[in-house]
């Protein structure tokens, strides 16, 4: 099978990637010749047996964290209320009992799906897709999330609704 990457050094001596399907260069920011060999060959793995990449993946997280495979959000949505005090953690503990959170509640974190959340925020309003950034960003700060679910520009938009008052005789609001 044809490697799709490939291994050169530069002048300043640190080893580079070459990927010829997409013909870009990116460094692999080492010296060490039998470092960027392995970096490679597990770049060209990971290209011939994509399957058992997530496996893999998961044996050496469960590792580094041992409830990385069974943390749930409703666990991030715990721990997130422990870091709060007075009237932020009822606000926080109330909003975390709304429905749009029950589609992930049980959900562990390195099974959910991008359609997960925006699931969730088509069922929810505009509290819903504050909160659960604050999840999301609380998750991925800790490192119990490998990536992020959604992107940071592909979150749907936080739009509030017109706000209406009685404007006194100088403009302003009242």
């Amino acid at each position: 099978m044809k490697q799709r990457y490939h291994l050169f050094k530069r002048r300043n001596r640190v080893f580079y990637c070459l990927d010829t399907e997409k013909n870009r260069q990116t460094s692999l920011q080492t010296r060490d010749v039998d470092e960027a060999q392995r970096l490679i060959n597990a770049r060209n793995e990971a290209c011939r047996q994509p399957a058992m990449n997530l496996e893999i993946a998961r044996v050496f997280l469960n590792h580094s964290d041992p409830a990385y495979a069974t943390r749930t959000w409703q666990q991030v949505m715990d721990e997130m209320a422990r870091h709060k005090k007075g009237e932020t953690q009822k606000r926080w503990e109330r909003a975390m009992k709304e429905k749009p959170f029950d589609l992930i509640r049980t959900k562990t974190l390195v099974e959910t799906k991008a359609q997960d959340f925006l699931d969730a925020l088509a069922a929810g309003a505009v509290c819903t897709n504050i909160f659960l950034r604050r999840l999301h960003n609380f998750a991925i700060e800790m490192d119990w999330l490998p990536k992020s679910v959604i992107p940071r520009r592909q979150w749907p938009k936080i739009e509030f609704k017109s706000k209406r008052g009685i404007i006194g005789t100088h403009g302003a609001m009242v």
